[in-house]
């Protein structure tokens, strides 16, 4: 994947982090703060884009993930 490719990725994930703090979901992104890279720092490495999207969507799906033990049932719009 290109630096590019991983910035774009980079700044969805932090749109679905903004969707999931919206809706009150406890996220701890501790590991993924620590790092200091966000979407905007084009500047910083790929290496440092690509630590920072495996962080944060860690960090995301355990959270949904715990947040829905419910099963819920499948259904069509």
């Amino acid at each position: 994947m290109k630096k590019q490719e991983l910035i774009h990725l980079h700044g969805l994930l932090a749109e679905v982090r903004s969707e999931c703090e919206a809706r009150d979901e406890d996220l701890d992104l501790t590991a993924y703060e620590e790092l200091g890279v966000k979407p905007t720092s084009i500047h910083r490495s790929k290496t440092d884009h690509k630590a920072a999207v495996f962080k944060l969507a860690g960090g995301i799906t355990s959270s949904v993930t715990e947040s829905q033990r419910e099963s819920v049932a499948p259904k069509a719009d």
